[in-house]
């Protein structure tokens, strides 16, 4: 499945040299609601909580994007006001959990933990995946990543492109500085089959477009 990933220049420039893509943990996530999308009005079950997310603080990351690029607003708040990057990959479905948005917080089944298995890791699935519906505009999916597999460098962890994480399309934000030329010079040899798209604005929706005008963009 073709998903996007969102960042700004220098970020961009560095996971293209590096070939890797941060990955966030649940504290990293810009949404404080994050793993708290159930209703917890028992203290208990709050406290009991709080450890349980600290627990896969510890252990999991996440990759987030999303799917679609032409979203003007995600450009704006992931992409350094159009000025960044945003980088298409191709990566398998089953690695995939897609966000779901709703206005109200669910009831958790606490009992599908007990039970384990297969039901406490749709629970889990579901814990990870909902969101408050104003942040459906990111048409999200995501992939939880164990922090012990990635590549760690000064505190962060680190997701390497691979078969599963395939970079196809590379798409230089309408007002990034970014030439063509700079981005074939960074990935080199390893761009083959990796397209270079230029941003712009349409002319007719609130969209983010391709720009196909070849002369304006060397």
């Amino acid at each position: 499945m073709r998903v996007y990933h969102f960042v700004n220049e220098k970020f961009g420039l560095e996971d293209l040299k590096e070939r890797r893509l941060k990955v966030a943990t649940i504290e990293d996530l810009n949404d404080p609601f994050e793993m708290l999308g159930f209703s917890n009005r028992d203290p208990a079950l709050r406290k009991a909580w709080r450890f349980i997310k600290a627990h896969v603080n510890s252990r999991l990351g996440f990759l987030c994007f999303s799917k679609s690029w032409n979203n003007p607003v995600q450009w704006s708040h992931y992409a350094d006001g159009h000025r960044g990057l945003c980088l298409g990959f191709d990566v398998p479905r089953r690695h995939l959990i897609d966000v779901t948005y709703s206005n109200k917080r669910f009831e958790p089944n606490l009992g599908a933990f007990e039970v384990g298995g297969e039901q406490a890791q749709l629970e889990l699935e579901r814990v990870f995946s909902t969101k408050f519906t104003h942040w459906q505009y990111e048409n999200e999916v995501r992939c939880t990543i164990p922090l012990r597999l990635t590549t760690v460098k000064d505190g962060l962890f680190f997701e390497k492109f691979s078969p599963i994480l395939h970079l196809r399309e590379v798409i230089a934000g309408h007002r990034s500085a970014i030439t063509r030329k700079q981005l074939s010079n960074i990935l080199r040899k390893k761009g083959a089959g990796v397209a270079l798209l230029k941003a712009r604005l349409s002319f007719n929706d609130f969209k983010v477009v391709r720009q196909r005008d070849g002369d304006l963009w060397h």
